[in-house]
């Protein structure tokens, strides 16, 4: 009996050591891995600190925002994540339009040239100056290279190097699915300025992107950028790159506003009445690109729904929308044509416009109106 008791004793010993080696290879990791971004401090800090939004700890919505997980939901949710679900990639390899970097420096000034490369990435040349938002082109979007969501299957990825000049990066929080690591690596010495909610310049910093290259902004603080108007307007959502840092930088959309153009990118969130107000005061929009996927009703305060990803693009009071946020990665449960087929087919009900570019696809507007259901082809 007293060696079994010995022999235990001793197993358990080694558990707990396990569990503490775990721990703290997980600290260390999430203290040395520069994927992981930095904190703000200094100015960076006090600036998040000042802010209307900030309530002492974390940043906060300005509706009331909630998970409506339930504790006894995650076990089955976890096991539908990591055992999958029918449909939610596509069985097929999914045919992308090739991309032609030589035709943006030759569109005119008077021309607002669109590409889309899936998920919420946007290329867009408007009024003369190149604005890459969201950029993501790494295989996963995953704090780590070998493990996460990965890219549906494509028959192109896009690089960096495949890019025109671009003037200026355009980042809507610091989610993995939209702050690349490597991708903003890649971008960097190659852009003039960098735009970003309060605290995301720690994670740039860190990258060693120069400090004047960087720009933090607020909800509803403007930035002139070469005769572009870009203001910070407020989404419904949150932020994080580790397992502790949950709303500790700031997240938003943004309005871009031209002498000719208006342009609203909705970057992640619930429904929300803002949408209204960012309509009243920077509306009408020419274009709107707007959240359209990765939902699902355990969390359908933090990302849309696609019937309301319709009424949005209604309360913004915008002329045609593009969906984004689908299209890539799966990163919910739905099947990955559900987003755009609900989407339409509420559209079509209330007589809103909406294009259909497909990957890499590139459309001037007013001029190009890409409308194929091309997904149908696809399983």
């Amino acid at each position: 009996m007293s060696n079994l008791k010995e022999r235990l004793k001793r197993v358990l010993i080694g558990i707990t050591a396990l569990f503490v080696l775990a721990g703290v290879a997980i600290y260390v990791f999430l203290e040395v891995a520069p994927q992981i971004g930095g904190e703000a401090k200094g100015d960076r800090l006090v600036r998040i600190q000042n802010s209307s939004n900030y309530d002492g700890e974390i940043f906060v919505n300005t509706v009331e925002t909630t998970m409506n997980i339930q504790p006894e939901d995650f076990p089955s949710l976890m096991w539908k994540f990591f055992t999958g679900t029918p449909g939610v990639e596509p069985e097929d390899q999914l045919k992308t339009t090739p991309f032609t970097p030589s035709d943006y420096p030759v569109y005119a000034d008077s021309q607002t040239a669109v590409t889309w490369f899936g998920h919420s990435t946007i290329l867009v040349k408007v009024e003369g100056k190149t604005l890459l938002f969201d950029p993501v082109f790494s295989p996963r979007t995953s704090m780590v290279s070998f493990m996460g969501p990965k890219n549906f299957n494509l028959d192109h990825y896009m690089h960096v190097d495949e890019l025109p000049e671009v003037d200026a990066v355009v980042i809507s929080h610091d989610h993995y699915d939209h702050l690349d690591y490597e991708t903003i690596l890649a971008l960097k010495g190659k852009v003039k300025k960098f735009f970003m909610p309060l605290g995301i310049g720690a994670h740039f910093e860190r990258w060693e992107i120069p400090a004047e290259d960087i720009v933090e902004m607020d909800w509803w603080e403007e930035a002139e950028f070469e005769g572009l108007k870009l203001a910070l307007t407020p989404a419904r959502h949150f932020s994080g790159r580790a397992l502790t840092d949950r709303s500790k930088t700031l997240w938003g959309s943004w309005s871009v506003i031209g002498e000719q153009e208006r342009l609203y990118f909705s970057g992640d969130g619930g429904y929300t009445p803002e949408f209204k107000r960012i309509g009243e005061r920077y509306g009408p929009f020419d274009l709107a690109f707007l959240e359209c996927g990765q939902y699902n009703e355990m969390w359908s305060s933090i990302h849309m729904m696609p019937e309301e990803t319709v009424q949005a693009s209604i309360d913004l009071n915008a002329a045609t929308m593009i969906p984004i946020h689908w299209g890539k990665f799966p990163l919910a449960l739905h099947t990955w044509k559900d987003p755009v087929e609900r989407m339409t087919q509420e559209a079509d009900k209330l007589g809103v416009d909406y294009l259909l570019p497909t990957i890499g696809e590139t459309m001037i507007l007013t001029q190009d109106r890409p409308q194929s259901r091309w997904w149908e082809k696809y399983q």
